[in-house]
């Protein structure tokens, strides 16, 4: 595998910024780890970061590089500060970058194929939330989705926070400054009763939290929404918190449940 830190100048951020890539390479002298790379555009997931990190955190707190050499995947890890991928009320493009900018730059930088079916999107806690939310939003680019330990319900998350007076209830009134998320493209809620109304199809979905994390019961919401209206869920519920063992673990159950097709 190939590891790259990638700095750019983002057009709609107006800043430059970076993403940490992965890419799938054959070798047949590498000792301890099982490469594999098929002719032609590769398959991609995007990997998002939670509330608190930034586009390395995921290789330097899990073994993704390792996880996805057997797959021949590249993994995209984008830099999101703490924007909840969105456009920010006071501050930057996030949505526009991510779901837009983001995939257009990178296919322009490495052999990232732009199917619907090679591509898949996941995320933890504010990452998981943002994949679900992608992917949703924008169905036609995505086959799948994971959200581990994700803000799935954010428009009672968000209520809930602006009760709290310290710099994450700070940091989300520069996202989304006193709007009610009810209702809105931000509430996946909504999102998704406007897909089922419209009978548009929908990526395939998976969902992971511990039952002891603080959102187990966002998890728990989203989980009854999705089974009352049949969508294509999968999910896992078992012992865990919010930290890194937890999702160290669900991220090689993602990589083995994507509906990658190897050549």
């Amino acid at each position: 595998m190939a590891l790259i830190h990638c700095d750019f100048f983002s057009e709609v951020l107006t800043i430059s910024t970076s993403m940490t890539v992965i890419l799938p390479e054959e070798t047949t002298t590498q000792i301890g780890l099982k490469n594999n790379r098929s002719d032609g555009k590769v398959p991609v997931l995007y990997l998002l970061h939670g509330f608190s990190d930034d586009h390395t955190i995921w290789t330097r707190r899990t073994s993704i590089e390792r996880y996805a050499a057997e797959y021949g995947i590249a993994v995209v890890m984008p830099q999101g500060d703490h924007s909840f991928y969105a456009d920010m009320q006071y501050g930057k493009k996030y949505w526009t970058f991510i779901s837009e900018e983001l995939p257009r730059i990178a296919r322009s930088f490495f052999p990232l194929s732009a199917k619907r079916e090679d591509n898949f999107v996941a995320g933890l806690s504010m990452g998981g939330y943002g994949a679900f939310k992608w992917a949703l939003r924008k169905p036609e680019q995505f086959a799948a989705a994971a959200s581990l330990s994700g803000v799935l319900d954010i428009a009672t998350h968000i209520v809930k926070e602006r009760e709290q007076d310290d710099p994450i209830g700070n940091a989300l009134f520069h996202v989304y400054g006193e709007q009610d998320l009810q209702g809105t493209d931000h509430d996946l809620f909504f999102v998704i009763n406007n897909l089922l109304k419209n009978d548009q199809q929908l990526p395939q979905l998976f969902q992971a939290c511990g039952t002891e994390d603080f959102l187990w019961e966002d998890n728990q919401k989203f989980f009854r929404f999705a089974e009352a209206n049949n969508l294509p869920l999968v999910h896992t519920f078992s012992e865990g918190a919010h930290e890194w063992g937890y999702w160290d673990a669900k991220i090689q159950e993602v990589l083995a449940w994507l509906p990658i097709e190897r050549g």
